[in-house]
C-alpha cells in the first residue's frame, strides 16, 4: 500500500495539470477527497479541476467544502486529461458521463490514479491506491497528502473530517486510528458541530412531509433476507419535489433503524421505471454481494445500485440477491 501511495505522490508532485473526479451524486467522502487533494495540488502550483458526472453542482450541504472554487461542470473537463485522479469510485459505471474521460486519458497514454476503499473496486485505472480496510477514502487521501508534505490547513482538514464523519456513521464504525486522525483534524481547527450539522442534521421543512409519506408506505418482510428480516420503502419522484438529493439519500438512515430487520432498502425514483437503490445491513449480511448481483457495489454493510424496471421487479431482484448473499456472522 505504501508503495502505491509513494508512486501516486511522485506522479502528482510533478504534474502541472490535474483533474479529479468523484462518483455521480458525490457524497462527503468522494467530494471531500477530491477537494482536499485538489487544494493541496493547487497550492503547489498545479492547474486543478474537480468534477462528477451528475448533477452539475454538489448538494447544498457540501458546497461550503469547495473553498477554492475547484468544481467545474462536465462540459469544462478535457476529453483526455493528462492526469486523472478518481476518488471513492468503485467502477467506471459510477462515473456516469465522465467514464469516457477515463478511457480517453488511458487511450492517449495518460495516467489514471484511483483512490478508493471499496471492496468491489474493479481496478480500471493505471495506478490503484485501494485500501479496502480504510473506513473512508479521505484516509487514503490524507496518507497521500502526508507523502506530498502538504500542509493540513483548515479547508483541507474540513474536507477530510466531512468524509470521515459521514462514512463512519459519526465514528460508530471507526477504529482507534480513525479517532487519532479525528483528533489531528480538530487540532487543525475543525469545528465538529459546524462541519457536521449541515451534513447530517439539517433539512428543509418539506423533508418532514416527504418522510411522513414514505414511512407510511414502508413494508417489513420478516421472513426475507434469509429469515433475518427485510424492510424497504420507496421515494417516488412526486415525494421529493423541491428537495435536494441529500434529503432523499438520508431516508435510508431512518429506515435502517427498524429493529426487526437485518437489511434495509430505499428505492429512489430517478426516472420512469429507473431507480437508485440504497442497501444497508445491521451486521450479518454482506449487502455488497447483493448490490453486485444487481449491477452495483459498495461495502459489506452499505451498498447500492441503479436499475431499470418496475418497483415490484426491483424488489424481487433484491430479495433474490439477499437470499444468496453470504452471512458475515453465521
Amino acid at each position: 500500500m505504501q508503495e502505491a501511495v509513494a508512486a501516486a505522490a511522485g506522479k502528482l508532485a510533478a504534474a502541472p495539470d490535474v483533474t479529479l473526479f468523484g462518483h455521480v451524486n458525490p457524497d462527503a467522502d468522494a467530494l471531500g477527497s477530491a477537494l482536499a487533494l485538489g487544494r493541496a495540488l493547487k497550492k503547489r502550483g498545479s492547474t486543478v479541476r474537480v468534477s462528477f458526472g451528475h448533477p452539475d453542482k454538489p448538494a447544498h450541504s457540501l458546497r461550503d467544502l469547495d473553498a477554492d472554487g475547484l468544481v467545474v461542470p462536465v462540459s469544462e473537463v478535457p476529453a483526455a486529461p493528462p492526469l486523472l485522479v478518481v476518488c471513492d469510485t468503485g467502477s467506471l459505471g459510477r462515473l456516469g458521463r465522465l467514464a469516457d474521460r477515463v478511457k480517453g486519458t488511458i487511450a492517449a497514454g495518460g495516467e489514471v490514479i484511483v483512490l478508493d476503499h471499496h471492496v468491489s473496486n474493479t481496478r480500471y485505472g493505471t495506478l490503484h491506491v485501494v485500501d479496502e480496510s480504510a473506513e473512508a477514502t479521505v484516509l487514503i487521501v490524507l496518507r497521500l497528502l502526508d507523502e506530498l508534505g502538504a500542509e493540513l490547513d483548515l479547508p483541507i482538514a474540513r474536507c477530510v473530517y466531512a468524509g470521515l464523519v459521514t462514512d463512519t456513521r459519526s465514528f460508530r464504525h471507526a477504529g482507534a486510528e480513525v479517532h487519532r486522525v479525528a483528533a489531528r483534524l480538530l487540532e487543525a481547527g475543525v469545528d465538529p458541530e459546524a462541519t457536521t450539522k449541515p451534513l447530517l442534521d439539517t433539512h428543509p421543512f418539506g423533508f418532514m412531509g416527504m418522510l411522513a409519506g414514505v414511512l407510511g408506505r414502508a413494508e417489513l418482510e420478516r421472513s426475507a433476507a434469509q429469515g433475518l428480516g427485510f424492510v424497504h420503502a420507496t421515494v417516488r419522484a412526486t415525494d421529493s419535489e423541491g428537495l435536494g438529493s441529500e434529503d432523499v439519500d438520508s431516508v435510508i438512515d431512518v429506515i435502517r433503524t427498524t429493529s426487526e430487520a437485518e437489511v434495509a432498502a430505499v428505492l429512489k425514483e430517478i426516472g420512469a421505471d429507473h431507480w437508485s437503490v440504497s442497501l444497508r445491513a445491521d451486521s450479518r449480511i454482506d449487502v455488497s454481494h447483493a448490490a453486485n448481483a444487481c449491477g452495483g457495489g459498495g461495502h459489506r454493510l452499505a451498498s447500492g445500485f441503479t436499475a431499470k424496471g418496475t418497483e415490484a421487479e426491483i424488489l424481487a431482484e433484491i430479495r433474490k440477491a439477499l437470499d444468496n448473499a453470504p452471512l458475515l456472522n453465521p
